[in-house]
């Protein structure tokens, strides 16, 4: 269940490292495409800052996002998908996500977008399983 900010968040058995690569393969093996990797634990180092593990991993395809974005363009603010991984302050590996139903909700998104969101929710569920179980 998404928390009021819209955001899923499941803990993973899998250190960072393992648990990014085991997404990245989930979202491969789905037929998505990863548009983009945002190290920013690395950025932070980069910058002569301290971080612990977080990396934002952007994916998506057209056939799942653009059926909300013919009903409102603006959902390609939250389009493609984002999932985060990131540890907490006791070590523990997370793995967060928007709530494609809290996107539809922002948006304002009327009944056309059920099918679509309950699409792109079960899709998530499983890549989620995949990189943290």
């Amino acid at each position: 269940m998404a928390d009021k900010t819209g955001l899923h968040s499941a803990r993973s058995q899998y250190d960072a490292t393992e648990t990014a690569r085991r997404l990245r393969a989930a979202v491969k093996g789905a037929g998505l495409t990863i548009f983009a990797e945002v190290d920013h634990a690395k950025n932070a180092r980069d910058a002569g800052m301290s971080l612990r593990p977080t990396l934002l991993l952007i994916f998506g395809d057209a056939r799942g996002g653009t059926p909300l974005m013919q009903l409102r363009q603006t959902v390609g603010i939250d389009l493609p998908l984002k999932a985060l991984v990131w540890d907490d302050e006791h070590g523990a590996t997370w793995l967060t996500y928007n709530d494609p139903q809290w996107i539809a909700d922002r948006h304002g998104l009327d009944a056309r977008a059920h099918q679509p969101v309950a699409a792109i929710s079960a899709g998530m569920a499983k890549l989620v399983a995949m990189a943290t179980a």
